[in-house]
């Protein structure tokens, strides 16, 4: 295992509220307080959610390999306009709504190999503490109460701006803000909404209400990481305004700059375009996983630096499931040639640790690993003298880089798992023919079954399985006496 110790390189992360990469110091040496921005509970999560939380998941894995013990916090929103909103349409209670959306959060976290956060809290079991808070900035006169609600002052905050690098003139010039005539300022922002008949309420010192979306993360993580903490993770598109008002809130509160390093992860794009709800360019984690398999999206998404867009595409994901295959057969044909599982080394390559140290850097990462998938396969090729050693030695690395960015190698148990040993029967061949992306071990059993198919005069679908094998990148030749015959194109 990696550790934190005198004279290890250093980790660079780039911060958003400085603009710049800068070596990662912890306030406390050895440990790390990681705040995330988790999801609102009102529908599925979407490829673009997945993205985030595999983003800060593999941070979050290479912290802990580097040594640090993380304190990691992620949240859940369960009470907000969009949650009141589906309830209504439904006819059921916010509570059953959001319980059903976390169900369904946690089993997509589940199936993306997401490690738990240390604490999940939610929104709803924390409004005595943003009571606390906002009573904090009305003393402060950073708050101010109008008609039923009550509104933090940006005015009164001469900071605020700061994280998104932007003076509050430019704000208001480029920000899509709510014309609310109850304002000072079309910047300022609900920290105490009024309570409306029918929706949930607790009670105020300012009349019965429900807290605003940002005061939430600023009192949550407050209680649970301190007033300062070294990490605060989201979608880039929560720089403004929810962590701009997250910043005014916990500093003009306690006085202290709530945040040592925030990190933003780049979205998911469908042609260029970022996948959003509010834009209807977006797919369910869940639809996506009817497709292909789990492990291929986790792939897909750790593929690019976290900081870069991500486009979205059958062929991305088809290349990725290709990719990931390489890797699964590079490891299967490595441990048949031994005769047995190879272990995980004990430290990953100093390559892939530089590039993991450069703000956690998954493409650079990648390029070591499919390195040791060429080595390894050249060896097993040539089998020069000193081959089996060498060899050994780069499968453990390769396992343990994988290991660590939370890869899950797939072993050859295709056959088993289907229950056949030859071919298949016409049900499972089209369960298979309608999946975008397939295992090596499932290319060779739709072979075999064409083999069959075709002996059984079944040529249109022999022709199927054939067209299927193609698309997906190989080409398909029929030699007398051997069947087909596949190679890589």
């Amino acid at each position: 295992m990696g550790s934190e110790m005198e004279g290890q390189p250093k980790l660079i992360v780039y911060n958003t509220a400085t603009r710049s990469p800068e070596e990662f110091q912890p306030l406390t040496p050895g440990e790390v307080s990681m705040y995330v921005c988790g999801p609102t509970v009102y529908d599925d999560c979407h490829v673009g959610h997945g993205r985030s939380m595999v983003a800060f998941d593999i941070i979050v894995r290479w912290l802990e390999y580097r040594g640090y013990r993380v304190r990691y916090v992620r949240n859940i929103t369960d009470i907000e306009d969009k949650i009141i909103k589906r309830a209504a349409e439904r006819s059921i209670t916010c509570t059953e709504l959001a319980e059903q959306y976390i169900h369904g959060f946690r089993e997509d976290t589940r199936k993306l190999s997401l490690r738990m956060p240390d604490v999940e809290p939610r929104a709803t079991e924390h409004i005595p503490e943003m009571l606390d808070l906002i009573s904090k900035l009305w003393e402060k006169k950073l708050a101010y109460q109008s008609g039923s609600d009550v509104y933090f002052d940006v005015g009164a905050f001469p900071h605020y701006g700061k994280l998104s690098g932007r003076d509050t003139e430019d704000l208001l010039a480029g920000a899509r803000v709510e014309v609310n005539e109850k304002k000072k300022n079309p910047l300022d922002f609900v920290l105490w909404k009024g309570a409306k008949e029918g929706e949930p309420q607790w009670p105020s010192p300012w009349g019965p209400g429900r807290p605003g979306w940002h005061i939430e993360c600023s009192a949550m993580s407050k209680k649970y990481l301190g007033d300062t903490f070294d990490i605060h993770g989201g979608g880039q598109d929560l720089v403004f305004p929810h962590h701009e008002n997250e910043v005014a809130q916990s500093e003009g509160a306690t006085g202290k700059a709530p945040v040592r390093y925030w990190l933003h992860n780049a979205f998911v794009t469908i042609d260029k375009t970022k996948m959003s709800k509010s834009l209807g360019n977006f797919f369910t984690l869940k639809e996506v996983f009817q497709k292909y398999d789990p492990r291929v999206v986790r792939f897909f998404l750790l593929s690019k630096h976290y900081r870069s867009p991500v486009d979205f595409s059958a062929a991305a994901l088809s290349e990725a499931g290709a990719a990931l295959g390489r890797i699964d057969e590079c490891v299967a044909r490595l441990e048949e040639v031994k005769g047995g599982e190879i272990q995980p080394a004990g430290d990953c390559h100093p390559e892939f640790a530089r590039a993991m140290d450069d703000d956690f850097n998954t493409t650079e990462a990648m390029g070591v690993i499919f390195g040791f998938v060429n080595h390894i396969n050249h060896n097993l090729d040539s089998r020069n003298p000193g081959w089996e050693e060498e060899t050994e030695r780069a499968g453990a690395q390769l396992k343990k880089c994988c290991e660590i960015l939370g890869i899950e190698l797939k072993k050859r148990e295709t056959r088993k798992v289907l229950g056949v040993t030859e071919s298949l029967e016409k049900e499972q061949i089209e369960a298979l023919l309608q999946r975008e992306v397939l295992s090596l071990e499932e290319v060779d059993l739709l072979l075999k079954s064409r083999n069959a198919m075709r002996h059984k005069k079944e040529f249109a679908l022999a022709d199927r399985i054939r067209q299927k094998v193609q698309v997906l990148g190989f080409d398909v030749r029929d030699e007398k006496g051997k069947g087909s015959i596949v190679r890589r194109k």
